[in-house]
């Protein structure tokens, strides 16, 4: 799903076919490097009590959306990655108050999905990408 923070309302799903190819597939090749930090942080962040709903900010310039997690280059990455959630979204109004529970329904399961919200260019919105299998 996606929403974009001048609309406050969701829009279709950003694992549909309307979302540029290039931009998932230079999110997904990237993903893989990262994705084992970001399947532990999302856990971490759930079992503390952070929050139920951990979001990931990945973008390829500075953002200022949750707490740097992994810098570019680090890992052989391409895109920041930062750890949020959903009540920083709230809270910024990137996240519609009348869409608060629509958001929270359509939420992915965090142990199989990454939640991320990638800006990039003029797209900014959530996307949902499954972590790699062992």
């Amino acid at each position: 799903m996606i929403n974009h923070s001048n609309e406050n309302t969701l829009l279709d799903d950003a694992n549909s076919y309307d979302v540029n190819r290039e931009l998932m597939g230079a999110i997904s090749s990237d993903f893989v490097k990262v994705a084992d930090q970001l399947k532990e942080a999302s856990y971490q962040i759930r079992k503390r009590g952070f929050s139920d709903y951990p979001v990931f900010v990945a973008s390829r310039r500075e953002i200022p959306v949750g707490q740097l997690l992994i810098a570019a280059d680090e890992i052989e990455n391409k895109w920041n990655y930062k750890a949020s959630f959903v009540d920083e979204f709230i809270q910024r109004e990137l996240i519609g108050s009348n869409s608060i529970d629509l958001w929270k329904e359509n939420y992915k399961a965090p142990d199989e999905y990454c939640c991320l919200f990638v800006v990039h260019g003029d797209f900014a919105g959530f996307v949902y990408i499954p972590y790699p299998e062992d």
